[in-house]
Order: C-alpha cells, then structure tokens, then sequence
C-alpha cells in the first residue's frame, strides 16, 4: 500500500468525542475533519462498530478515515453503546437500540457546525450490517452508504446457520463478542468511573451462543434488521463488495438483483477484510473509489461514478489446493447489471459417479441413462480440512486438497474438459434423497481436479434436509422416502482450465464447519432425478472491464505500535489411533502490542478447539476461549472467557465462564450451564 501524506484537505483529530443518547447515554466517537470545515461545513461519514476505536481498530481506522478526511469530509468512528469508552452494555448483535443510538447519532453528526447536514455511513463487517439496517430505516441526513462483506439475510446468509444447519461460527463469534463486550473501558478517556463502567458490562454479560441457539429457524428474531425482508426499504445509493474467500460472497449480487436504487458491486478473491487491505492479493485502489462515490452523491460531482459495469468481479484462475495464498492469479470482469445476460444456467446430469459436460449424454437436450442407486454415510473426518466459513487470511484457514475428505463422500466427476470452462455466480445442485433418519444434513461442495489429482475446493454449500420446504417451519423426513432437494452453493467466480474436471462431491457431515445432526445418516442418492447447475460465463463474452480498474492500494500511515512479545499462529488437525480422537486446534494470538499514541499495552489470545471420537455423535464438542489484557502504568485489567458447546440427540448445552481480574486479582466471576432443546437440527 501507497502510503499519502499529501492530500487535498489539512486534518484535524478529535480522540474522544462524547453523543448524547435520549435516555442519557453518551457514546465515544472519535473524528477526523477537514480543518476548513470550521468555515466551510462538509458532508460526515460515519462507521459504527464494537471493536474499541482507541486500540484494536485505531491501525485500521488511521489507514482510511485521515485519508477521506483529507478528501473533505467529516469522518466519525464511534463504538457501540457498552463497548469502548462508550456508556451502557452491548447485549447481543443489531438491537433496536443498537439501530436507534445510530439514528441519533447521525442526526447529531448533521446538527454539527463543521457537517453540512449531510451524512453517509460505512464499514466492513459489523459496520456494513449496520450501515444496511440504519439506510432501511432512512434517517433523512443519510445520503448513501459503502459497504463491505455483509449480509441482507441475518438467518439464512450469516455465520449463524446456512441452510438451516449450525455452523460452527455460531459459537466462535460468540465467544469472540463475549469477550469484546466484557473489556474495560479507558481511565485515561473516562476517569475514575472507569471501573464502575467494566463492572456494569461484566454483570450485565451472558453468553449470546444462547440466544442464537434458542432461534434455529428463522424468527422474528433474524428478520429484525434484515433487508431481505423488505428490499424497497433501502432508498440510497450502495457501493457494495466483498470477496469470494469470505463467507459474505452472496450478499453483493443478490443486493444488485434486488434493491431498486443505484448501485454498483465489487467482489475481488479476498478474505475477510477492506479491498484496500485485500488478501489474498491483488489489492486495489478502494478508497479511491470510496472517495468518487461520496463525491458523486453526498457532494453532487459529476465525476462519472456510475459509468461502466454494475459488477465487477475477479475471475479466478485455476491453483493448487492451499490453506493460504498471497495473490490469487486471474483477471477483472464486468457485468452491466446482475442478473447478468452473459451468464447462463447449464444443467449438468449425474450419471455412473460422473458430472455430464457438454458433448455426453446428459447435457442439456441429451438423453441420460436411468442412473444409479447410491448411499453415503459420511464420517466424522470429513471436515476437518474445510477452513473457516468465512477466511479472515488468517493462515491456514482456506480449504486443503479435497482428495481425503472426498474419501468419505460421494464423489461425481466429469471427464477432462476440452476447454476452458468459466463460471460466475451461484452453483446448484439438485438431488433425489432417501434419509435413514428424520433429521438429516447434507454438504455439496464444487472442486477443480487438476491432471495429478490434487482437488481444489471452489464453493460449497450446505443443507438441513428439514429446511429442503421452508425455514420457518422445518419438517422432519420419513425415513425411505424420497425427496427432492435444491442446494444452492456460495457465488463464486472460477475458471476450470482445459485438462482439468470438474467434481461434485456430497458428504452427510462436515465437522467442523458444520455442526453435525444428531445421529449418523445413510443418505440414499438417485443419480436420475440428480444433477448439478453451473452459472457459465462463456469465454468468448467481453470481459467488459479494462485489465487494471482500478489504481494502486492507498491510505494515510498507521500509527507506531510496538510488539512486546511474539504473536502465535496455529490451525492443527490431530488424531488419534489409539482411542479415535479427533481434534481441530485454532490459535490465534496477537501477542502484546503497544499502542504508541496512547499508551495503551494490549494482548489478544483467541483459541478454539472442535472435537470428536470416531463416529461418535455424542461426542462432539466446540470450545472458543478469550483472553484479553489491557494495561498502562498501574492500571492492569485482564478478562477471560471460555464458552463450551456440546449436544446429545435432544439438546444442546452450553458452559461458559467469565472471570474478570484487575492487578492479577480476581475481582469478577460467573459460570453458565445451560441447555436449549434441537430442533430438527
């Protein structure tokens, strides 16, 4: 990244900034502005996440709000009530409350002085949720939003459940935000209050794995802030992006599809994280773009902003399996709207084990065989290779080589393909299944087989065969009889090169990602009334996008951080053949850093482990542990988390503690043994 220390507007910095809430509350901003904007009012952009402004985002935030600052706007980054300096307690994800303390913030940001009474919010993540969710309630100083990796459909597209089967997420980020929402905040910023400020957040904590646990099916709960309930909702302009290593590479076409406002989408091969920050590789020019699009609708320039395609997307070439890469090879594509008319659905039969490509008998207007009889009963294993659902670049959480875990699956593969086979959006598979039990899940997962048989996971996707009619209202199967299920798989831009195949392969568990049903399946597949369905993008349509769109990577210089001991790194599969154990081992340890601006000496230790004893089903078990430590000459706080999740056939339970210790003294602890009845899950 370009670091720019020339920018068209003098900045100034504001640290902490206090907004009053109606009920008395005061939350924490900080704020970059132009120093003209003390004569000259300008538009204010405003991000608004729980991740603590004055420490764990500020080398984040340093890099792109000084730099859209100095492009002439107001930029705003508060916490969330209860996090950071700010007052109150964070109970869980996108309350009412959550959205409404946004509503007065941005009415506050348009009364300002130095804001012309115009705003605009954005974010990645957290942030993009909330920027979507506040524009479909269109508070009227809100002009437009920028969003990244987010989702329009809290229930069926968010690390909570995915085709109505728990993913594993599910606990992780609720151990991640048991701890966040348990931090103290800073004496320096707050004073002698600070203490009783913890305190309230540590007697107010519960572990929100229990909430989500009691919603496993869509609610009332996940539709509260979701788009997908009402697309006529949103009436701003959205620039929205994502990356096809994230677990958000749904939302930014089906956005496209369905909103009726202007709007353009950007998905590149990235991880969880900013396209300016984009990994793996390349990065592009993003706030450049970031800029253009506030100048255009919160300032009025004409600068050309909606010209060219709706979509752009990075069509990824084929690679060799790997838990990481620096830069993934291919090239920029350009839609002119989404659905796009260069994209077409082919329908490829399952027949003998294989997927039908054009030319065989099967393909679409050829006459396929009656097909085979066939049965799958995953185990265990197959899983332990699958990556996060969402790639935070956080080597090695990317997919290994499939060939191991395609051992335990079901497996159609095509012959090699004569020549390049291109696909952009979302795959499908259709199957006719009989279940042995009533409760069944089944994972269809997409990968490119090079010539030496290395298998590269393309997409996946999941269902709980109880959600095959609706998500409301699961329905049990009846063992032997046969059903017809649509499983639809995360967007993906992916060329197969000639020579390679393609394969489908279906397994009834994936464990870790997915938590499992509560007995093994005997899944029987009817190849006849099976196939597999490619959103193609034939090689001879334009690419409609220039070869470099966009300019170099940019943002303003970090602030000094020092590390003060070694950052870990793990992600290990163990067995043993002694007594079946099984294991999966994540750590991911930030060491203790230095925040030289303020001060401040921060440790972040995150570790989670997901277990199991042979094919055991019982014996599943997931723990996400926390540790985090913040401390400044006599001031030494530390807060530490664990929350465990295990299940039998009829409940899940959950154990949890938090412990909250200042000065190496123990002042807080509390313990959690809970249970929450399955249901069809």
């Amino acid at each position: 990244m370009r670091h720019v220390d020339q920018l068209p507007c003098e900045t100034r910095e504001e640290n902490h900034v206090t907004i009053p809430m109606p009920d008395g509350v005061r939350l924490s901003a900080r704020v970059w502005r132009p120093v003209s904007s003390d004569q000259e009012p300008v538009p204010a952009i405003l991000e608004y996440i729980p991740y603590r402004k004055n420490d764990l985002t500020s080398t984040r935030d340093a890099i792109h709000h000084p730099y859209i600052a100095g492009h002439g706007y107001a930029c705003v980054r508060v916490d969330l009530r209860g996090t950071g300096e700010s007052e109150g307690v964070l109970r869980d994800e996108y309350l009412e409350q959550e959205q409404r303390d946004a509503e007065e913030v941005l009415a506050w940001l348009a009364q300002q002085p130095w804001c012309d009474g115009t705003t605009g919010m954005m974010g990645i993540s957290w942030g993009a949720f909330a920027a979507l969710q506040v524009a479909a309630r269109r508070p009227p100083s809100l002009g437009a939003i920028v969003i990244a990796s987010f989702t329009d459909d809290r229930y069926a597209d968010d690390m909570h459940y995915l085709g109505g089967a728990m993913l594993s997420d599910n606990l992780a980020e609720a151990g991640t935000m048991f701890a966040y929402a348990t931090c103290p905040p800073d004496p320096r910023v707050v004073g002698e209050r600070w203490r009783d400020m913890w305190h309230e957040r540590l007697e107010s904590a519960r572990p929100w794995v229990l909430e989500w646990l009691r919603h496993q099916r869509r609610d009332d709960y996940w539709r509260h802030a979701s788009l997908s309930e009402d697309y006529t909702a949103l009436r701003c302009p959205v620039l929205a992006s994502s990356g096809w290593a994230d677990g958000y590479s749904n939302a930014v076409t089906r956005l496209l599809s369905r909103v009726d406002v202007p709007r353009r989408g950007l998905i590149g091969p990235w991880s969880h994280k900013l396209p300016h920050l984009g990994e793996p590789g390349p990065a592009i020019g993003y706030l450049q773009e970031v800029v253009r699009w506030w100048d255009h609708w919160l300032k009025g320039v004409d600068n050309g902003v909606m010209e060219g395609p709706m979509l752009r997307a990075w069509m990824q070439e084929s690679v060799p399996p790997s838990t990481s890469y620096e830069e993934r090879p291919g090239r920029w594509v350009g839609e002119p709207s989404w659905p796009s008319p260069h994209v077409r659905e082919e329908r490829h039969a399952l027949r003998d084990r294989a997927v039908l490509m054009p030319g065989e008998a099967g393909d679409e207007g050829g006459e396929a065989g009656p097909g085979r009889v066939l049965t799958v009963q995953s185990p265990l294993s197959v899983g332990q290779f699958a990556g996060k659902w969402a790639s935070y670049n956080a080597p090695p959480d990317l997919p290994y080589d499939q060939r191991e875990e395609d051992g335990g699956s079901l497996v159609f593969t095509s012959e090699p393909l004569p020549r390049t086979l291109e696909i952009l959006g979302s795959p499908s598979v259709e199957l006719e299944v009989e279940s042995s039990e009533p409760v069944a899940q089944v994972t269809a997962r997409l990968s490119d087989v090079a010539p030496d048989g290395r298998a590269t996971r393309v997409t996946y996707g999941v269902l709980n065969l109880t959600h095959r009619s609706s998500e409301e209202r699961p329905e049990e199967l009846e063992p032997g009889r046969r059903y017809r299920v649509r499983i639809p798989l995360n967007g993906v831009a992916q060329a197969f090169p000639a020579g390679n195949r393609v394969r489908l392969s279906l397994s009834t568990s994936y464990w870790p990602l997915v938590w499992p049903a509560p007995k093994p399946v005997l899944l029987t597949v009817h190849e006849s009334g099976s196939s597999l369905t490619l959103p193609v993008r034939p090689a001879q349509e334009p690419d409609n996008a220039p070869t470099s769109p966009f300019g170099e990577p940019e943002g303003c210089a970090p602030p000094d951080v020092t590390p003060l001991t070694e950052p870990e790194q793990s992600w290990n599969v163990t067995r043993s053949l002694v007594d079946y154990h099984s294991a999966l081992d994540v750590v991911k340890d930030h060491g203790l850093r230095r925040f030289e601006e303020n001060g401040i000496e921060v440790g972040l230790r995150a570790c989670e482990t997901y277990s199991s004893v042979a094919d055991d089903f019982g014996s599943l078990r997931g723990r996400a542990a926390w540790t985090m430590r913040f401390r400044r000459d006599d001031w030494d706080v530390r807060v530490e988390t664990s929350t465990v999740l295990t299940s039998d056939e009829e409940t899940f339970k959950v154990d949890a503690t938090l412990d909250g210790y200042e000065n190496g003294r123990r002042v807080f602890s509390r313990t959690w043994n809970e249970e929450v009845p399955r249901e069809s899950a």
